[in-house]
């Protein structure tokens, strides 16, 4: 287990600028937001950066992993929109089509997965055949993956869809392929009230591929820095090593932006109280 951090918290760096401080700061991955401002899916040398930050990545020894949660990536007026929810089935060609190149992108870096979530519906569908239709996407996703040699995480989000692990369980099941496994953003269960977080993390250590990691308070889901929420970090980590969890922590604070570098400097200074 190590700890690593989301570029969506250095959104005002340029890539390598964010890979250089943070392996300073002794982390030992990154989550790497594919973002207008981050390899730029849409960029017209985007083959050319893939392999360079691949490069970057070797030379300070760091893992990797695809994080898919650009907030305006594919519509400037919408926010994660649209999704594989979407009520058209060119919207949702659109997600499925970007998540490919995430996949693509995943293979050609060397990355441990990709992550992605839901998204939340914007139509008034039945649960029943928003879930048949996520499911679909979701199958179609995983094998191309699979075939990429690449894993999915799925996430659990306040505010979408799949926004419980009760309702990842039931997607799980119905998507039932070796590709599709789990990621955790431990605020979010205590977001949602699913506590204690150790008994999901041990619970679901076959498929936790990934890991986010902030604090947050019961009822709000907003990202806030450790020590300003309710977490309990020991049972976390407690959970974490009885699962025999061996990838990364993923510190995800992307409105700290403003002050990047010394967030992450403070970030890594308490995970490593931890052991981490």
């Amino acid at each position: 287990m190590f700890a690593g951090y989301n570029t969506n918290g250095f959104a005002h760096h340029h890539l390598a600028d964010a890979v250089a401080i943070l392996a300073e700061l002794n982390y030992g991955g990154i989550a790497l937001t594919l973002d207008v401002h981050h390899l730029d899916p849409f960029a017209p040398d985007r083959d050319r950066q893939l392999p360079d930050c691949r490069e970057q990545l070797a030379r300070f020894d760091l893992r990797c992993v695809i994080e898919t949660g650009a907030r305006f990536i594919l519509d400037p007026r919408r926010k994660h929109q649209p999704t594989l929810l979407s009520p058209t089935a060119a919207e949702q060609q659109v997600r499925l089509d970007f998540l490919h190149g995430c996949v693509n992108a995943a293979a050609t870096i060397g990355a441990d997965c990709v992550s992605y979530w839901s998204g939340a519906p914007v139509c008034a569908a039945p649960p029943s055949e928003l879930m048949s239709r996520l499911v679909e996407m979701c199958k179609r996703l995983a094998d191309a993956a699979a075939a990429a040699g690449v894993r999915l995480a799925f996430e659990p989000e306040p505010g979408m869809f799949i926004d419980t692990m009760d309702k990842f369980a039931e997607l799980h099941a119905k998507v039932n392929h070796p590709a599709f496994g789990l990621t955790i953003d431990i605020g979010h269960l205590v977001c949602n009230g699913e506590l204690p977080v150790s008994r999901f993390l041990t619970d679901w250590k076959h498929v936790l591929w990934n890991v986010h990691i902030e604090d947050m308070r019961r009822g709000v889901h907003d990202h806030v820095m450790f020590g300003e929420g309710e977490v309990d970090f020991a049972d976390v980590f407690a959970g974490l090593r009885v699962a025999g969890y061996a990838g990364g922590v993923y510190v995800e604070l992307s409105r700290h932006s403003h002050d990047a570098v010394n967030t992450a400097r403070k970030a890594k200074a308490f995970l490593s109280a931890y052991g981490i």
